[in-house]
């Protein structure tokens, strides 16, 4: 193994190393900036990799991805909108810190879990690659259904102060991701005649317009009414990344676990970081000694989502590599590279071109190395874009979102949509409707769906394979139990409340 390693690292020359820097810094704009993503930034420069030979190519893409995972938490924690799906969790700690005037301190949180997240799932791929690869093929559809159904159980946990409000946000969210093409038949439901809701809502878009577009209506609304006030954010020289060695070792076991989470969650096809830094928010909460302290802008918050989103990275390269496996849409478009160049991932690759596995861990540790630099040295510029107007930022950040949206697929219905959702994410936060529960309904409903339709199609509508499976009773058991935990506590809150 050292062998091979000191034949990558001799492999990694300036040109290489060059083009992960600046794949890296392109993902961290891909990502900072809402309508970009990750997967966009990957697809727009693979045709400029046709004429590049295999490593070059593989040092730009590796940086375009790992950069583009963590750029997300930028925006996310400075203006409450996720540059990425991956991000939404981040916005439940990262913006109310940062509503403090402790900015800088949410965003080296941040930028610290995504780089030892990354590590660790980096370190995972190159020592356990086949062995955990062998837990994806273990799910089927029955497994699928189950962990969904534990992923929407924590709409009721986050909801804990009001629940009935968080199911109300969860369904709608639900209901959104049934607009579209039926799982399995493809049949157009919910479209009311719109040919444009044939193919469905890109969740892009959605996410834009409940975080960003009602963020302007909502400043419109404030300076209609004369009460709109600017965040006087205290701009100071920040030390080192903004918190103490000991309040970051305080959350060493939740760092570990949420790694853990994002790795697994990682190699399950199609699944992707944004249920990783669910489950491992919730997981983080369900852990902690004081869970009410979450959603106010606490640091356990943002290392869980953080941590387990970048985590998912080395996660979803274990299926490519060692079974030919995408892990997400990113990792599909790196397995259109692979190919392209005359490599099949898989099992043999190992054998026949191992030189390629290794400059893949060289390429994917340097680039997480850079990631954390050129996030560090950019933390300052960050944070004073605070002290912009909102009524001066917003606009801009309005016509990003509309160029990001028609980036996606040319498509003005696509900004019609955009406006939609902003619309109603306007309207939810007049009444107090969370948005972080129906992003999730919305980003796990038609995976729930899905796999719900191929298992009772599997089994003759036969409900029992789901209780005979091991993994599947396991996960429906979780949650079941956290639903039930959290209205007991949220009726024991109340009781106690009106008592005094």
């Amino acid at each position: 193994m050292l062998a091979n390693f000191a034949a990558a690292i001799s492999s990694m020359d300036i040109i290489n190393l060059l083009l992960i820097i600046g794949g890296v810094l392109l993902g961290l704009v891909f990502g900072a900036i809402p309508g970009l993503s990750t997967t966009m930034a990957v697809a727009l420069f693979l045709p400029i990799t046709f004429a590049m030979k295999m490593f070059p190519s593989l040092s730009l893409l590796l940086g375009l991805y790992i950069g583009g995972f963590s750029g997300g938490l930028i925006s996310a924690i400075l203006l409450n909108i996720p540059g990425t799906a991956a991000s939404v969790m981040t916005t439940m700690d990262g913006h109310p810190m940062a509503k403090k005037g402790q900015a800088a301190k949410a965003l080296g949180l941040g930028i610290s879990s995504s780089f030892l997240g990354g590590g660790l799932s980096i370190i995972a791929l190159i020592l356990i690659a086949p062995a955990l690869a062998k837990i994806a093929l273990k799910f089927g559809s029955f497994e699928y259904f189950s962990l969904a159904f534990f992923a929407l159980s924590m709409i009721v946990t986050m909801s804990a102060k009001d629940v009935t409000k968080g199911v109300i946000s969860g369904l709608f969210g639900i209901l959104t991701a049934m607009i579209g093409p039926a799982p399995i038949d493809s049949y157009p439901r919910f479209t009311f005649g719109i040919r444009s809701l044939e193919t469905g809502i890109n969740s892009t878009v959605v996410l834009i317009g409940i975080f960003a577009i009602s963020e302007i209506f909502i400043l419109a609304d404030q300076k209609k009414r004369q009460t709109i006030s600017e965040t006087n954010v205290r701009v100071t020289k920040m030390h080192g990344f903004g918190f103490s060695f000991a309040e970051f070792w305080a959350e060493k076991w939740n760092l570990l676990v949420s790694s853990v989470i994002g790795i697994l969650i990682g190699i399950l096809p199609g699944i992707g970081g944004a249920l990783a830094s669910i489950m491992s928010y919730n997981a983080a909460k369900k852990l902690s000694k004081h869970p009410e302290e979450f959603g106010t802008g606490c640091n356990a918050g943002i290392i869980a989502s953080e941590t387990a989103n970048n985590a998912a990275i080395g996660g979803a390269m274990i299926p490519l590599l060692s079974l030919g496996i995408p892990g997400d849409a990113v990792t599909a478009l790196l397995l259109s590279a692979f190919t392209m160049k005359g490599v099949q991932p898989g099992p043999l690759m190992f054998t026949n071109n191992g030189d390629t596995i290794y400059f893949i861990f060289v390429a994917m540790l340097i680039a997480n190395v850079i990631m954390l630099i050129a996030n560090y040295f950019s933390v300052g510029v960050f944070v004073k874009m605070l002290k912009i107007p909102k009524h001066i930022l917003f606009p801009v950040v309005g016509f990003l979102c509309m160029l990001g949206v028609y980036g996606l697929n040319r498509s003005t219905s696509d900004m019609t949509l955009m406006l939609v959702f902003g619309i109603i994410g306007f309207f939810m936060k007049k009444w107090n409707l969370k948005a972080q529960p129906f992003i999730i309904g919305m980003l796990i409903g038609f995976m729930a769906e899905q796999n719900l339709r191929r298992a009772m199609m599997y089994s003759d509508g036969s409900f029992l394979p789901f209780l005979t499976s091991p993994l599947s009773l396991l996960f429906l058991i979780a949650g079941l139990a956290s639903i039930v935990l959290t209205i007991y506590r949220s009726i024991k809150h109340k009781e106690s409340f009106a008592e005094e």
